[in-house]
C-alpha cells in the first residue's frame, strides 16, 4: 500500500529530508520532514517501515 501525506499528499516513500536516525533495539527510529514541513518519526526494523507519530505541517 502507498501512502501520502495528509496534508500535502506528497508520497511518504519519498521524505524531503532525515532529521536524525536512533538505533533502537527494535531496529531504527527516524525523524523525517515531508516537502510541507510536516515531521513524522519513523519505525524501521527488518520487515517494514511504520510511521508512528506525525506533525502538521511547520506555520
Amino acid at each position: 500500500m502507498t501512502t501520502t501525506c495528509p496534508h500535502c499528499g506528497w508520497p511518504d516513500a519519498e521524505p524531503a529530508e532525515i532529521v536524525s536516525r536512533h538505533p533502537t533495539t527494535s531496529g531504527l527510529t527516524l525523524w523525517t520532514r515531508c516537502r510541507c514541513g510536516s515531521l513524522q518519526a519513523r519505525v524501521v526494523d527488518d520487515v517494514r517501515v511504520r510511521i508512528v507519530s506525525r506533525s502538521r505541517p511547520a506555520a
